[in-house]
This record gives structure tokens, sequence and C-alpha cells, in this order.
């Protein structure tokens, strides 16, 4: 039975993947390489910033250490924050909020499982006023293989038993909102099923990878949810 939803976070929570991709770009333009768009659609869309950058750099014929790709990360992460601070209202999704409320109305539990920092998160949530609707969040950095590989979830699955041990959380019982085919992967290999939301491909791309496709969370039908997984 349907007992929680787990949301991924860039590009379903946060409408910032821009931002993401021009803070990954002047990282490359530091290194001395030229971005190219499809380099990061490839290798960053649903992924983590390690991931990213370890497989572009790779594919440029650079080998780094974790120590070098860390410190990339965490100057990208303080570009992030500072370039949100500027911002009058962050770019959260439509409708988000009330979808938040309608799942807490029906006693569900609600996680967020991303390959972005917690930190970054944590940030973003609080920021926007929505931080106590989330009782888990699974970060990039805490897990070693980020999505497509289902760690993340797996590991949001653990934790909330660990909240509440009578819970007894299955990932049959999770449903994934995810907007790229990594993440949706990533929810099915973990057992779950998968929204895919039309924020970052088109919504045919994601009825074809996915269990359910809509073009906004409010289209999102949870009784119709709940009979499925009953």
């Amino acid at each position: 039975m349907l007992k929680a939803i787990l949301f991924d976070f860039n590009g379903v929570i946060i409408n910032d993947e821009a931002i993401h991709q021009e803070l990954i770009n002047n990282i490359l333009l530091a290194e001395n390489l030229r971005p190219d768009p499809s380099e990061y659609q490839q290798f960053c869309l649903g992924r983590s910033d390690y991931t990213c950058l370890k497989d572009i750099l790779s594919r440029r014929g650079r080998l780094v250490s974790d120590d070098y790709l860390e410190k990339l990360i965490n100057q990208k992460t303080q570009l992030y924050r500072q370039h949100l601070e500027t911002l009058d209202n962050l770019p959260i999704y439509q409708g988000l909020e009330n979808f938040l409320a309608q799942i807490k109305e029906r006693g569900l539990q609600i996680g967020l499982v991303t390959g972005s920092l917690v930190s970054e998160v944590e940030f973003v949530l609080e920021k926007a006023g929505i931080a106590d609707y989330f009782q888990v969040i699974v970060g990039g950095d805490e897990v070693k293989l980020s999505k497509p590989q289902p760690d993340g979830y797996l590991l949001a699955v653990e934790r909330f038993n660990q909240l509440d041990f009578n819970l007894q959380l299955q990932p049959s019982d999770c449903l994934v909102i995810e907007d790229t085919p990594a993440g949706i992967e990533a929810g099915k290999q973990a057992g779950m099923q998968v929204v895919g939301i039309a924020n970052t491909y088109p919504f045919h791309f994601m009825q074809r990878l996915s269990n359910w496709a809509i073009d906004y969370l409010e289209e999102l039908e949870l009784e119709r949810v709940e009979g499925v997984l009953s």
C-alpha cells in the first residue's frame, strides 16, 4: 500500500537546472575546457555533482583525485548559495506547497532523494518555508553510487524505518517523483513506482519511461495511485 512519496529535488522541487549548468560550465572554463551542452545532459542531469564532474573530466582526459573533485564541488556549492541569496523569490515549482499539504493530510510520509548536497537542499527548503514537510532527506554526498543506481532511494526507506519501526516501509510502498531518465531508473531499480513529471523532458518521453506521467504536480491523483498500490 502507498505509505510514502519520495521527491527528487532539482527539476521537481526547484527549477534551478539552468543555474547548475552555468556553474558547471564555469568550472570547466576554469579548467581550460569548453563546455558542451550535450555532455551536461548526458552526465549531469539527475546525477550528483561528483559523478557529473568526474565523468566529464574523465571523458576529456582529466583524471583528478577525490580531494580535487571535492574542492570543485565546494566552490560550486558556495556559488550556488550566493546566487540563490540574490533572488527575491526562489524558483520553486508552482503548486508544490499545496501538493505537499495534500500528501500530509492523507497521512503519507514525505521524503527527498537527490544528487545534490544535503546542505544545498536544506538551505533551499528552509528558505522556501517547506522544510517541515520532509521527514527524510538523502543527498548525493551520502551515497557512494549516484542515480541511476537505487542506493539513495533504498537508504531513504531505511531511514524512514529507523524513525518509526512500526511503519515497516517497503520499497513497494513508495511512490517516486522524478524528472530525468537517471532518476526514473533509480526509482524503478529500487522497486518503486515512479511518476515522471515533464519539467525537464517532454511529456511523451516521461510517459515511455515511468509508470505515470504528468505535466504538473496537481495532475497527480493520489486516490488513483493508492488504489493501484493497495
